[in-house]
């Protein structure tokens, strides 16, 4: 049983594109299915996107009622079940203040990306935190070509990079949220 709270968000800004510049990106609706699905399934406790642009928040709300109150909600009850979990969010700091506000602690923050970084934690570290200790915890994942440095710098972890010692390491977000989240919060089916 884990004794962590475990939150997960989508960043949208600020990243970088291919050639490092800053940028936001746009919200996609693979993205909210897939992350939304997969939070569900490992019983994440609430799945953030964050965007700085209202016009985007509107799309999400739009994608987001279809599955909860119109036709897609009636026809699918688990996409309304797996988008019970979605809020959004202008800002990281506005995710962190408000959940250490709502869980009365510490909000430790967790970047991924597929680069290497000094001082990264293992999935295997971060899942023994997660199962040991009552802490929350807030794995941010990235969009585009990842997360601008400074943010990757001012989280508490920065994982290590999924497959990092492969010559073709370029998932989609979805994809390594899903694994990111069976390792840590998935059974141990290879130790059974």
């Amino acid at each position: 049983m884990r004794k962590s709270r475990v939150y997960i968000a989508l960043l949208h800004y600020p990243m970088y594109n291919k050639r490092m510049d800053v940028i936001t990106t746009s919200i996609t609706n693979l993205d909210l299915h897939d992350i939304a699905r997969a939070a569900r399934t490992y019983e994440v406790d609430n799945f953030f996107i964050i965007h700085p642009s209202a016009s985007q928040h509107r799309l999400v709300q739009e994608i987001v009622s279809y599955w909860q109150d119109g036709y897609g909600g009636q026809y699918n009850p688990d996409r309304q079940e797996a988008f019970s979990i979605l809020k959004t969010a202008q800002s990281l700091e506005d995710v962190k203040k408000d959940l250490e506000q709502a869980e009365g602690q510490k909000v430790y923050t967790v970047a991924t990306d597929a680069r290497v970084y000094p001082n990264s934690v293992s999935c295997k570290e971060l899942r023994d935190y997660i199962f040991a200790e009552d802490r929350v915890f807030l794995l941010l994942f990235g969009t585009g070509w990842g997360m601008q440095r400074e943010v990757m710098e001012a989280c508490d972890y920065i994982m290590e990079p999924l497959e990092a010692g492969r010559n073709y390491n370029h998932l989609s977000v979805r994809s390594a949220v899903s694994i990111i989240l069976d390792r840590l919060l998935g059974e141990l089916w290879f130790e059974a």
